[in-house]
Formats: C-alpha cells, structure tokens, sequence
C-alpha cells in the first residue's frame, strides 16, 4: 500500500485555468546521464510541475551506465535543469521535482540490471503512490532501441496487468531505411502492442503545429479554400542557423535527409493535407495523416533528379558576421565528406483535394536564419479589372504558419496605397501567440510527455506512418547514394541554399520565400 503522504508541502504556481494534472506514474529515463535529459527532459518535468500537470503520485527513475548513486544524480541533474530553466524560476518546486528522482545504475544489454530496475519501480510505487504505472524513455542512440524493448520484455517490466499501464517512448530517428524501420518494429510489437508505443517528434510538441488542425478545422473560413481550386503551392521550410554542433558522429551517417525528412518534414506536411478527421481522437487523426502520406507520389530515378536537391555548407559567414567554417572541417566529420547538409524537394500529393498542387519541402544547416514555417500561397486574383490602373501585377496571398524561432500566424493580402492614384500594397495581419496569450517557459517537450503520462497517442507516429515515410524517401536515398555528389560543398554558410534549389522552384514560375 502507497505511503505518500499528499499533505507534503508543494509550491504553488501562478494562477491560471489549467487542464487536470496525469494520473500517477513513474518515468523512467534511459540514458538519464545524457543531453536529452538535462537540456529538455528534467526542465520539461519542471514547467508541468508550475503548471499543475503533473501528480502528486510521481517519480523519475534514471537508468544509465554512470557510477552514481541517487544524491550524485540528483545534484548533476539539478546543476544540469539550472541552467535551463527561466531566471524566475522556484528552487522549492525544483526541490519538489528533484526529491522523487532515484537512480539505477545499468548497462542497457545487461538484463540483470532490469531486475533492479523492477526493484526501484515497486519502491518508487511504495514510496511515491504511481500505482505501477510506468512510462519508459529512451533518450539513448537508437541503436539501443531494439535491445532495450527486448530486455525490458523479457523481465515482465511492459506487462499491462491489473489495470496498471506500461508505455515506451522512442527518439528519432526510428530506422535508417525502409527495411530497418520494418525490422525495428517487428522487435518493438515482439514486446510490446501498437498502443503502448509513442515514437516521439518534439516539432509536434509546438503549439502553432498543434494548432493547424484548430486553424484549419474550427473556423469557417479557411477550410473552404484548403484545396487545389484555390492554393497555388505550399512551402515548408525547417531551416537551422547551427551548424552539425558536436553530432558529426551521427550526422555523418544520417544526413539531412534521413534527420529530418521522413520525421519532421512529413508529419508538417500530413498536418497541412490531411482530410478532416471524424474527431480529435488519435487514430482518427493519424488514420487521415497516414492517407496523405500514402498519397505523396512515388518518384522515379530520374524524378529524383530533377525534383530534388542536396546540398552541403561550405565556410561562411552568419547573421551577425561571426565566421563559420565548413561542414568538412567540422571536427569529426571527413575531409571529403559526401553527407548532405541541406535537401530541397517538389512532392505532389495524388488525390482530389490536392491534385496538381505542388509541396516544396527544405531543411539546412548553417543557413541564413533559424526558421520553420508552412507557407500556403494561394492563387493570384484575375487581373482584368485592373488594365487600366497603374497596378502592374498582383501578389498572391500568402498564408504562414511560422512554429520557430516565434510561434505566429500571418496572412498577407493587398490593400491600396493612401494617395490619389491607384497602387496595391502588400500588408499583414498577424497573430503571436506570446501576444495574445502570453508565454510560458517551454522545451517543446511539455505536451509530448503530457499526452503520453494520459496515453493520447494523437501527437505520435504509428507504425504504418514511419514505413510509408521511408517508402517515399527510398528511391531519393539509392539515387544519391548510387550518384556521389560532385560540387560539394555547394552552398556557403549563412546564405539560403544552393542556387539548384532556387532552380526546383524557378522552373515552375515560383520562387522559395525569403529566409
């Protein structure tokens, strides 16, 4: 039986109208002594702490291969989330926080270090009241991933008995190619079912991303004009001003396009197209995201030629003049490295809604501006009514969902220049979300673990999604690497990109939005 004692003293966080906190759990962090952990996860804990969200019933479990024992953990974790939390930030809630983590000391292939992991999960229950629920995370390499799903079968820890839940949550990325995405789910459903799977893409935990199907579905005035009859093209641009950072020892096998392409990119993208779902519940929402991602069309070799672009920064210079150098003499990368940096691409969904309606998705390192938008451009109005007039073209309407560095929503629209003669102006109306309703400090991660602690998978990726995904991408990933590139590095850092991917839009009469 619990011993908790609810009338423990738990800091107060500002008022304001919140949804109710999670049911009682355990988190368990693989990899607890990592960068996952310290930078988003523990910070993560602490905003849902202010926010109410989380329960009284509460505890995080680190696993990692450090000789440490609980106080040391607590004291590296505290000096780690410091560092990280807002400067108004309260020590006693962070007291509150730091005082249910316990450590377990384990190498992850060894399965007797999961005995002991048993062993602090039914003392956590005892001490903290979580019920026996669980929630794992694998903050580790995804090499792991397998391994650890595996062991944490076979000592019973995933088992659902008595009402209690068990769940695992996986970084990306989930796969490196078709085939290993398949084989990496036929281990998890091994162990695990569909439902007690979340494979986690922090993009998702954005507001503005959570808020396109509000956007899109809960106002009158857009959904009407969501489709080919009025939207011309849509751009999605995920563009990042770092450079590899200290990630070159993955980055050099995954590339830009298996970092965020089949993840990222195309949950963005499924979001934009999907068909209304017949409600908010997960897999009504991620059946239709899956349709779209069923409905992007197959490229062919020489398709993979001509509507896509890879790219990789050479030395440059950023935004406020600090000179960067190359993604070659990035420490840990090759001399002569052919991974990409930067990929461009033209995909056409084939269905009704969108039939004919180009998606130009791009995502770089090292580029002009940090930046990750959806931009809806819709067609140009008729221009016979104004032959007459000084007006010599008209701008289209651009509609932008901006989820980086500043969540926002703007439309951009002509209106008449005051003066006596008759001239168009471009103008916008915008919405900030810190504006109207304030902000709240936030790793992105917040939401994510959230849904997962109340088991709404709707955020998450399913398996079918992350196999279609890689479908997609299959035929670009043996074209280039059957093709080395040959004029890398191509773009410089601190620009936009490569002028080939300027071109994917020109030979279409369009052109990418300014970064």
């Amino acid at each position: 039986m619990a011993t908790h004692d609810h009338n423990e003293h738990r800091p107060e966080p500002a008022a304001r109208p919140q949804p109710h906190a999670a049911g009682p759990c355990a988190m368990v962090i693989f990899g607890a002594a990592g960068d996952l952990a310290n930078r988003k996860l523990l910070p993560a804990l602490y905003n849902l702490a202010a926010a109410r969200l989380l329960p009284d019933g509460f505890a995080v479990i680190g696993f990692a291969n450090d000789e440490l024992d609980t106080d040391a953990f607590r004291e590296e974790m505290r000096r780690a989330v410091n560092a990280h939390l807002p400067p108004n930030f309260d020590p006693a809630l962070l007291d509150w926080v730091l005082a249910r983590l316990e450590y377990v000391v384990g190498d992850f292939l060894d399965p007797a270090a999961y005995d002991r992991l048993g062993q602090a999960l039914a003392a956590a229950q005892s001490k903290h009241g979580t019920a026996g629920n669980a929630l794992f995370y694998l903050a580790t390499p995804p090499r792991f991933f397998g391994d650890i799903t595996t062991n944490l079968g076979r000592a019973g820890l995933v088992s659902e008995a008595g009402g209690q839940w068990r769940r695992v949550v996986y970084e990306k990325p989930f796969g490196r190619d078709l085939e290993s995405a398949r084989a990496l789910n036929a281990v998890l459903r091994g162990a695990l079912g569909e439902d007690q799977i979340y494979r986690i893409d922090h993009y998702l935990g954005k507001e503005t991303v959570q808020n396109i199907m509000v956007f899109r579905f809960g106002n009158g005035i857009f959904e009407p004009i969501w489709n080919r009859r009025y939207v011309n093209h849509v751009q999605i641009t995920v563009a990042e001003e770092l450079g590899v950072e200290h990630r070159a020892g993955y980055y050099e096998k995954a590339g830009a396009l298996r970092d965020m392409v089949p993840n990222h990119l195309f949950q963005l993208l499924a979001l934009t197209a999907m068909e209304p779902p017949i409600s908010f519940e997960a897999d009504a929402v991620r059946d239709e995201k899956a349709k779209i991602l069923r409905a992007i069309q197959p490229m062919s070799p020489e398709e993979v030629l001509t509507r896509t672009v890879r790219g990789q920064y050479g030395e440059g210079a950023l935004a406020d003049g600090t000179k960067v150098t190359a993604y070659r003499a990035e420490p840990g990368v090759a001399p002569d490295s052919a991974t990409e940096t930067y990929v461009a691409m033209k995909l056409l969904v084939d269905n009704w809604r969108w039939a004919g309606v180009p998606f130009y998705l791009r995502t770089g390192k090292r580029m002009k501006q940090h930046v990750t938008e959806i931009a809806i451009q819709f067609h140009r109005a008729p221009f016979m009514l104004f032959r007459e007039t000084p007006v010599e073209r008209l701008s289209p309407n651009i509609l932008v969902l901006r989820i980086q560095p500043n969540e926002e929503i703007f439309l951009r629209f002509g209106a008449k220049v005051p003066g006596p003669e008759l001239s168009i102006g471009s103008v916008d109306m915008e919405f900030s979300y810190q504006d109207y309703f304030g902000g709240a400090p936030t790793t992105g991660y917040e939401t994510l673990l959230y849904d997962c602690m109340r088991g709404d998978a709707t955020l998450f990726q399913r398996a079918d999604h992350v196999e279609i995904a890689w479908a997609v991408v299959a035929p670009i990933l043996d074209v280039w690497s059957a093709l080395p590139p040959r004029t890398f590095p191509n773009y410089a850092a601190g620009s936009a990109g490569p002028a080939e991917a300027g071109l994917l839009l020109q030979r279409d009469g369009r052109a990418w939005r300014e970064i």
